[in-house]
């Protein structure tokens, strides 16, 4: 089983508002970067969704390390997730998202690992500012 590295952050301008997200995926030497952006949503809807399409790009199942500054993605993988399918997801926030992740991380085997943010982690930096870019697009977008 492959062992690759996904970086991602989100970001939303208001929260909620126009919100991007962004990551780098890594087996070995090779880097892919991703993006996206929606025009109306909220912070963790963007953490999140980072998640999920970073995992969609892999082509097969995969030990996947995810490096995130959101202790709201981390925790919820790590921790919180099997509580919250025991409670069919009553009362917890996103839950569409989180059942997402569930179906797109099925085939993989995942650890989530939490890196401070806004702290000079250099993959991190760079997520951060594909999500920015990416809410910038979408406030274009909502204003025009």
């Amino acid at each position: 089983m492959k062992r690759v590295t996904l970086f991602c952050d989100g970001s939303s301008l208001g929260n909620p508002g126009p919100g991007g997200y962004g990551g780098i995926l890594r087996y070995g030497e090779h880097e892919k970067e991703y993006g996206g952006y929606e025009i109306e949503t909220t912070n963790n809807r963007m953490e999140l969704t980072a998640v999920i399409e970073g995992l969609r790009l892999l082509k097969e199942p995969c030990e996947v390390e995810i490096v995130s500054d959101s202790s709201y993605v981390v925790r919820g993988i790590n921790e919180w997730l099997d509580g919250w399918r025991k409670k069919e997801f009553k009362k917890i926030k996103n839950p569409d998202l989180w059942r997402e992740y569930i179906k797109t991380a099925k085939p993989h085997r995942i650890y989530a690992k939490w890196v401070r943010g806004h702290n000079g982690h250099k993959e991190n930096e760079r997520c951060d500012k594909i999500a920015k870019e990416q809410a910038e697009k979408a406030k274009a977008l909502k204003n025009a």
